[in-house]
């Protein structure tokens, strides 16, 4: 079975998602090129509780979702760490994140960190800084302010690199 080649841009959306910032990156693919459209990071005031700083996310996501119009999303998987509070807090981000662009009816893939590096860097422990040097060239009219921006690009690029597999997938399981 072999993919339809793409036949008209399509526009990404990818999303770094945390409590304290979390990023956005948004791309166009047109055949194998890809252009940069946006990328920021929405930052609720660390003052605020929870529920709060879970809907503020979500208004800055649903703002950008608004106003770019991604027909794609991806999301980075959650890392798990040793500290069992901050990783539940970190799940409860990433499913905001997953859910802003659900209800604007844009399906969402999911990529593992190792997975993001190893695609846009070639290897899979590459360090933040080896990430923005290859966003650098790959999106070279890309300046994102904060690491969590550059790593939300970095989501997209690996959505638009690996969509058509995530894509024949769905077909398998019947969704």
């Amino acid at each position: 079975m072999t993919c339809q080649p793409i036949r008209h841009p399509v526009r990404i959306m990818g999303i770094d998602p945390g409590l304290r910032r979390t990023g956005w990156g948004v791309i166009e693919i047109d055949g194998n090129r890809l252009t940069f459209v946006g990328c920021g990071s929405v930052e609720p005031s660390d003052s605020l509780p929870l529920a709060s700083r879970l809907l503020a996310i979500h208004e800055g996501l649903a703002t950008v979702l608004g106003d770019l119009k991604p027909v794609e999303a991806a999301v980075e998987q959650t890392f798990v760490n040793k500290d069992g509070v901050a990783t539940l807090k970190l799940g409860q981000a990433r499913g905001v994140a997953m859910l802003a662009p659900a209800m604007f009816g844009i399906s969402v893939a999911e990529y593992a960190p190792n997975q993001v590096k190893k695609t846009v860097v070639g290897a899979g422990h590459a360090d933040k800084n080896q990430i923005l040097a290859m966003l650098k060239i790959l999106l070279p009219k890309a300046e994102p302010k904060s690491a969590d921006a550059a790593d939300a690009l970095a989501i997209a690029i690996t959505h638009a690199h690996h969509r058509g597999s995530a894509a024949l997938r769905l077909k398998v399981v019947g969704i």
